[in-house]
């Protein structure tokens, strides 16, 4: 499976920046849907109401899967890979 991964830096509540990819299946190519996945994760992280676009999260590059993500992307239609200050 190709997988499309979405460079993500949002500006967390403390005013310190959050940087993760969004993994997606490569068809899907809606950034709304993209967002959401985005937005949801945000709130795992106590995130929730903070700015996500096109200014914060950007098409990176198309890659092949591990199967470990692979399964989590079949079950949620998403992955996330932590950067820096996810915690």
């Amino acid at each position: 499976m190709k997988i499309a991964v979405w460079d993500t830096y949002v500006t967390k509540k403390d005013g310190t920046v959050m940087h993760f990819d969004i993994l997606v299946p490569d068809h899907i190519n809606d950034t709304k849907t993209i967002f959401e996945h985005g937005q949801n994760y945000l709130a795992q992280k106590g995130q929730q109401g903070q700015a996500l676009t096109a200014k914060e999260c950007n098409l990176c590059h198309m890659e092949e899967v591990t199967p470990d993500i692979k399964k989590v992307i079949d079950q949620k239609g998403y992955y996330i890979i932590e950067m820096e200050g996810c915690n």
